[in-house]
């Protein structure tokens, strides 16, 4: 609990983090740091970006605001988006409050995010960082009254590829993993790694050894390129993959959304002759024939009808509206499974 402020009164911020999968010293990370050395280097670098990770705490009636001391990559003058390159979204009950920029010198700054006057300053909240800035929280604090750490929710692992890390949306907030978390009411943990997810079995070990409630799987559209893989290949690299993760988590729920849309890949055949839509096909009928052969607890969201091309900011990435359609549909199968009891949002 943080009292109203003294000079060093900053509170440890580790209680305070959702989203969670691994620590490296003070940074959470989304690999396992003992066992980079078998990961290909695309997901290593990846999952060196906190994506997903975020503060989740509840302030008493009193609180004014909350202050975060953190340490980033301070971003060059001529970047793109550098306005908001250290830009922290304040949540509460589904919707953003407020954007508050941190202005940090050689790579270290305190934000100060207020938070509503009067008896609505009370209640729970959700603090996204700047992902790609790679922050590090070293504290957090209350202004006048307290903070303490949210309750724990149930775990959600979901891997993917660069649509489940979030790209195009255009805050971490609106990525869908972190959309349809609100909606069940699940701690999100982003595994999705941009320019990889085809399926790497070292990944699928990794999440065999992570506690989850529930987990998902959204990956296959760079099975078609810049790695191509055959159907037949395709089938067996998704029954590998989730008897891998299944080793560690026999019973758990899983749910395997298989490739979105993507409509220059729907029908060409890539370097092995498999368009998007074979391997699509392949990774959909292992799915199928793992649940004839018992796995209850195993269930297929066909990716194909989710999105239209309108959801698309650049013919593969959702938009805001597509992360939001992706979200909308994977919470309704977690549902529909009966995977979950569905809390109201956070």
């Amino acid at each position: 609990m943080a009292s109203p402020r003294s000079g060093e009164d900053w509170l440890d911020p580790l209680p305070f983090l959702r989203g969670t999968a691994w620590l490296d010293g003070p940074r959470a990370v989304r690999a396992d740091p003992a066992s980079l050395g078998v990961l290909p280097w695309d997901v290593s670098e990846r999952a060196a970006l906190p994506i997903g990770v975020r503060l989740e705490f509840t302030a008493g009636p009193g609180t004014r605001a909350v202050e975060l001391r953190y340490r980033a990559r301070v971003p060059e003058p001529e970047e793109r988006l550098r306005d908001v390159a250290h830009s922290f979204a304040l949540w509460r009950e589904g919707r953003c409050l407020t954007e508050t920029s941190g202005e940090p010198n050689d790579g270290e700054a305190v934000v100060t995010l207020p938070l509503p006057a009067g008896r609505e300053g009370g209640g729970a909240y959700t603090v996204h960082p700047p992902e790609s800035q790679a922050p590090v929280v070293l504290g957090i604090r209350a202004v006048g009254g307290e903070v303490r750490p949210a309750p724990p929710r149930p775990r959600w692992v979901v891997h993917g590829d660069s649509i489940t890390e979030g790209w195009w949306a255009t805050r971490p907030a609106h990525a869908w993993p972190a959309v349809a978390g609100r909606a069940l009411g699940l701690d999100t943990v982003n595994l999705g790694y941009a320019g990889s997810a085809r399926g790497e079995l070292p990944v699928a070990q990794q999440l065999a050894t992570l506690p989850a409630s529930l987990l998902t799987l959204a990956w296959g559209t760079n099975c078609w390129e810049p790695v191509p893989t055959s159907a037949p290949l395709m089938y067996e690299v998704t029954r590998a993959f989730l008897t891998l993760v299944r080793r560690g988590h026999p019973d758990t729920p899983l749910l395997v959304l298989s490739p979105l849309l993507r409509p220059a890949a729907e029908s060409t055949a890539n370097a092995l002759g498999a368009t998007l839509a074979d391997l699509r096909r392949a990774m959909e009928e292992a799915v199928r024939d793992l649940r004839a052969e018992g796995d209850r607890r195993l269930a297929l969201l066909p990716g194909l009808p989710v999105l239209a091309c309108e959801h698309l900011a650049d013919g593969l990435h959702p938009n805001d509206a597509g992360h939001a359609r992706i979200a909308a549909a994977v919470a309704d199968a977690v549902r529909a499974h009966g995977f979950l009891q569905a809390p109201a949002a956070a």
